[in-house]
């Protein structure tokens, strides 16, 4: 989300420092001209870091970090004026901290951002095929474009502990009779207020200060929302400035369950507008003209988040709306929820300079096996050339009515600056967004099924998004594919021969140490990481498990047995895998091998049908990405094989050496599928306060499932500290739920002492990375209250 630059560099704060002397109790630098930060030794042997801003933070979608030395310790709480960030930390870096400073997704920004090297061009991009619709072309209907209005504090959030919000929309409907299926759009992070003498903008209070006007950030979506409407969409964009003047203090998440509130409250009024009841201009606009049983939702940044909490919310209720299609533009994915059974499109800009490390793959990446009778297909598309701001042309410098900006910090990069020849003007990437947002709601919701080709890997395209280069990876429903491997844990039919070694990963950086499996990763930055990036709440969750394969000869091998009975693969369309070079490895190729029962075999180069082994540009961090993308080799080409009976699949090495992640081994028959809501239980973490007691101990919290579950549930549980607790285990653990159970208990340590306490300790429990469960309420608070009485 849009941010002043000016802002950016002089919140880059840290004072380097030749020596400190470390004691009990706040510790300070020795004397240098500006005192801006502090750390001092907590209860529990950890450490508590305060940064002290010049100015206020920039108002970004992204979470602030404190790093020490130049490296991250992770999302900082930052204060309401935005002058102030703490963190408290068991990290022993923080003990011997020689410079404090600001970071954002893993990065400590300089003045003019890093300068990257010119990088060689991605190998040769296989020619798109042009589609025979493009949805970003107008349809057959006139649009009315309207609006309606309940005021700045027409809806009360519980996400923002009861304060108030406005409810604002502007309308697109097409001039048809019948009733409409809707697509909901939600805008992300932008500062809520401007001043039209002076340009500055607030966000630290709703209504807008006196002198000061709202900024109309729902408004910048007019391309996607004329072109659905002209082809039969009732599209409603909503004002969520309100939620961005309060999500930081007041709220738990950032802000995603008070944006879920906002879109359900938006819904309920629509529902009650169709019916003739409610808001008359409402009622005038809405009814008998718009069906609530067929719903798509599009949240940008962290209205991406919200939309999927307001899709889980949905979820809950005894009587859903129809929600069909769900799509997170950019979107920030601070607590890893998962959304199976509803289509899905993750859409990441490679140029992001607000969410750069592009979370939102967690939302595609979690949900892939969360369910295995999911009956949605998904999809993540790597948009190149696109920034994160110029989907909305209220955060479009030169085009909107209010304060905005290019969110890439770098404009001499020679991958994203705004001169680079890969970078495509805010105009060009409006296109692109209109098309593609248009193209997904017409797919899922209109089932115009000739759009498929821009979402599941095949490389379609359209006139209307110009030169734009996407790449992407689909996941088919689960009926719709048989996977061969997953890759996600060990697996007693695959085996590897020959001068390789083959072994899962997870995460990186040596967070998740509780799951057992070594980091991927071992040498990019987290904001070029884009599946392995730790979540701002759920830091030691491990991420992503995937193979990494790597030979040393010609000979190396990965060999993986078809599952018993399973080997008719003639009515699937494509073999399908994802793949990524590892970071520390040079140019490298793969083949792979498809043998029958006889023995016979059909061998295939991944460089002849994808470039996924070519590595993205650029060469300073946040770039080059690491991002598996989808190797697709069709069944038909498989000559010579009885594909009623095959027996084996081989990934082979296709150079003398190299190292490569791979993913999601299937053979694949994709099909947009259909929404099943209500299947799947909701899991949630309960509140729970305890007593301290005089030394270390435990508290024991409950996970509940809103049904019981037909298949065991896995809920992965992280505890944060906040405020002046003591640091305890912040490990995140696994927790099953066993078939048929509606509870499971599990352990928080806690650390009590004999002396009174000014205040009662308090850490967030929060829940994640659910399967066969979906999220309920997620965060949970353990209050550990003092017991011994004042004298």
């Amino acid at each position: 989300m849009p941010w002043h630059r000016r802002a950016w560099r002089q919140a880059v704060i840290g004072v380097a420092l030749t020596s400190a002397t470390l004691a009990a109790g706040p510790v300070y630098a020795d004397p240098a001209p500006a005192k801006n930060w502090t750390v001092e030794a907590v209860e529990g042997g950890g450490h508590r870091i305060t940064l002290r801003l010049d100015e206020p933070l920039p108002v970004r979608d992204a979470v602030p970090e404190i790093a020490v030395d130049g490296r991250s310790l992770g999302p900082a709480r930052e204060s309401a004026d935005g002058r102030t960030l703490t963190i408290t930390t068991d990290d022993p870096r923080a003990a011997r901290a020689s410079s404090v400073q600001l970071a954002w997704n893993g990065e400590v920004p300089s003045s003019t951002g890093p300068r990257a090297k010119a990088a060689p061009a991605p190998g040769q991009q296989k020619k798109a095929e042009e589609l025979p619709v493009d949805p970003g072309e107008p349809g057959p209907y006139a649009v009315e474009k309207d609006a309606y209005d309940l005021g700045d504090t027409a809806i009360t959030l519980a996400g923002l502990g009861g304060r108030k919000a406005e409810i604002r929309a502007v309308t697109y409907m097409p001039k048809t009779s019948g009733k409409r299926p809707v697509v909901l759009f939600l805008h992300g992070r932008h500062s809520a207020c401007y001043d039209p003498v002076t340009w500055r903008t607030s966000n630290t209070q709703w209504p807008c200060p006196e002198g000061q006007k709202p900024i109309d950030s729902h408004k910048g979506y007019d391309g996607p929302a004329e072109a659905l409407a002209s082809h039969g969409y009732a599209v409603v964009s909503v004002s969520a400035n309100g939620v961005n003047a309060a999500d930081n203090p007041y709220s738990d998440d950032r802000g995603a369950l008070a944006r879920g509130e906002v879109v359900m409250r938006h819904l309920d009024l629509l529902a009650d507008a169709a019916k003739g009841k409610g808001d008359p201009a409402l009622a005038r606009l809405f009814k008998g003209r718009i069906n609530m049983s067929d719903i798509g939702l599009m949240g940008h940044s962290r209205g991406g988040e919200g939309v999927v909490k307001a899709a889980l919310m949905n979820d809950g209720r005894g009587k859903p709306y129809g929600i069909k299609a769900v799509l997170p533009l950019a979107p920030t994915d601070f607590a890893r929820a998962t959304l199976p059974n509803i289509p899905m499109s993750v859409i990441l800009p490679y140029c992001d300079g607000d969410v750069s490390n592009q979370q939102g793959q967690h939302f595609y990446d979690d949900t892939r096996y969360a369910d295995g009778r999911d009956r949605a297909f998904r999809s993540s598309l790597m948009v190149m050339g696109t920034n994160h701001n110029f989907f909305n042309t209220e955060w479009t410098p030169g085009v909107a009515k209010f304060p905005a900006n290019d969110d890439w910090f770098n404009n001499a990069d020679p991958v994203c600056g705004n001169t680079a020849p890969s970078r495509l003007s805010a105009a060009e990437q409006y296109a692109v967004g209109t098309a593609y947002i248009a193209g997904f709601f017409r797919l899922v919701q209109g089932g115009e099924d000739k759009l498929m080709p821009l979402f599941d890997g095949t490389g379609g395209t359209v006139p209307s998004a110009g030169r734009v280069e996407v790449h992407t990876v689909a996941q088919a429903p689960a009926q719709q594919r048989m996977d061969v491997a997953t890759f996600t844990s060990a697996n007693p039919a695959v085996s590897v021969t020959g001068a390789a070694t083959g072994a899962v990963c997870a995460g990186m950086l040596d967070r998740s140490p509780g799951s057992g499996l070594p980091s991927c990763a071992t040498a990019l930055t987290t904001s070029q990481a884009p599946s392995w990036t730790p979540a701002t709440y759920a830091p030691n969750v491990a991420s992503t498990p995937v193979m990494r394969f790597r030979w040393t000869a010609p000979d190396g091998q990965m060999k993986v047995a078809m599952p018993a009975g399973r080997g008719n693969v003639g009515d699937y369309d494509a073999l399908t895998f994802r793949a990524a070079l590892d970071e520390s490895s040079g140019a490298a190729d793969l083949t792979v091998t498809v043998l029958d029962h006889k023995g016979r075999s059909a061998e295939v180069r991944v460089s002849e049908v994808s470039t996924a082994l070519t590595r993205f540009p650029g060469a300073a961090s946040p770039l080059p990405k690491t991002w598996l993308r989808t190797v697709r080799i069709p069944v038909a080409s498989l000559e010579g094989v009885d594909l009623r009976n095959v027996r084996e699949v081989r990934i082979g090495a296709g150079s003398e050496s190299g190292g490569v992640y791979l993913a999601d081994l299937a053979f694949t028959d994709m099909d947009a599928g259909k929404d099943r809501q209500s299947a799947l239980p909701q899991v949630s973490v309960e509140n729970l306060t305890v007593p301290e007691g005089d030394g270390a101990g435990t508290a024991t919290m409950t996970l509940t499932l809103s049904k019981p579950a037909d298949a065991p549930v896995t809920v992965n549980v992280q505890s944060l500290v906040t405020g002046a607790a003591p640091v305890i285990e912040q490990v995140a653990r696994e927790v099953v739920i066993p078939r048929g159970a509606t509870s499971a208990t599990f352990q928080i340590p806690v650390l009590g002492n004999d002396s009174v306490a000014s205040a009662a300790q308090s850490y967030q429990v929060i829940a994640s990375s659910p399967t066969n469960a979906v999220i309920g309420n997620g965060f949970a608070r353990l209050v550990v209250t003092d017991d011994e009485a004042a004298a």
